[in-house]
């Protein structure tokens, strides 16, 4: 952790935008995260005299917000920051919703990711980019308690990363493959987070276990080594998948879809309802085309996107200063 650095020009306003997320990215239950870049929260965050955070405009997605920061996660993150910082100010966040809630893209990590980056602007001392997991995850503790990593990080840092362990120092990135584009389908429904880590299992056989733990080593050393044959070996999940498969009743036609279309490898997104594939980028629109076809088939219109593998994190946008 790099701590805080040096003092500079102090910030008024500031607006920070930060991609959807891929959560557990297949076999990498609450330790792989991936950037998806094809939507993103925006969040302005602007300087008030008054100490705290409160919400101010929301527009996008959605109109509506809770007000309260134990209800909101880009209030909670916020409020967080603030609190580390010492802050003799407070902040009113406009938020611009441009990933969905309850979709399994990271709704509420893109939301606390954004305005932790906005806020840190506006100090006089700002924190490290880095640094600001662990505030982001305070966020991202008000959908889920305790808070997955996976979609939190990869928001933050973007591409592809790891947790090695529940340790800010211990994320890394993860090789990028090349010629490969991952590909998102969301149906017109919802799962929550919360409720969908519930029905979770608290034990598991050994033989699943040890194959999970196969797919999951094939996986990452696939990316790490640009094999498209050992990433396709890998990207299965046999762990969760299974469990949650009933949350979404047109999993196995989706998923047979893609594969046969060409992808390398289909899953939930998350905790769904939306569903992931990664393709070869010959193979992006016809793999699209089938995702979107088996949900059609199974009563469920669905909007499909695709981002590259290597997405970029947050990041500061620009915004003028007030004039004064």
């Amino acid at each position: 952790m790099g701590g805080q650095k040096r003092m500079r020009a102090v910030k008024d306003i500031a607006r920070a935008s930060a991609p959807a997320s891929i959560g557990n990215v297949g076999p990498g239950f609450d330790i792989l995260g991936q950037a998806f870049d094809a939507l993103q929260d925006t969040v302005t965050a602007s300087r008030e005299e008054a100490p705290g955070v409160r919400l101010g405009k929301v527009t996008g997605m959605l109109k509506n917000l809770p007000e309260a920061p134990e209800r909101n996660t880009a209030l909670a993150a916020a409020q967080a920051l603030l609190k580390a910082a010492d802050a003799r100010f407070g902040v009113r966040l406009d938020i611009d919703k441009g990933v969905p809630l309850s979709a399994g893209m990271g709704g509420s990590a893109a939301s606390a990711v954004a305005a932790v980056v906005a806020v840190n602007a506006m100090l006089d001392n700002p924190f490290a980019h880095e640094d600001l997991l662990m505030f982001a995850l305070e966020g991202e503790r008000v959908s889920s308690d305790p808070p997955p990593w996976d979609n939190v990080m990869a928001s933050l840092l973007g591409g592809l990363v790891i947790a090695a362990r529940l340790d800010a120092s211990q994320v890394r990135a993860i090789p990028s493959p090349t010629g490969i584009v991952s590909i998102i389908a969301h149906p017109d429904a919802e799962i929550e987070t919360r409720a969908a880590r519930g029905i979770l299992r608290p034990t598991i056989p050994m033989e699943t276990v040890v194959d999970h733990s196969r797919r999951l080593a094939a996986f990452v050393a696939g990316c790490a080594a640009n094999d498209h044959a050992l990433i396709r070996a890998g990207l299965d999940d046999v762990l969760v998948e299974p469990q949650r498969r009933y949350l979404l009743p047109a999993l196995p036609a989706v998923k047979a879809a893609a594969l046969q279309a060409g992808a390398l490898g289909c899953s939930f997104s998350g905790s769904g309802p939306s569903m992931f594939a990664w393709s070869l980028e010959a193979d992006r629109e016809r793999v699209e085309e089938a995702m979107r076809a088996a949900f059609a088939s199974e009563g469920q219109d669905a909007r499909t996107y695709h981002a590259p593998i290597n997405s970029r994190g947050a990041r500061l946008e620009p915004v003028a200063e007030p004039v004064k």
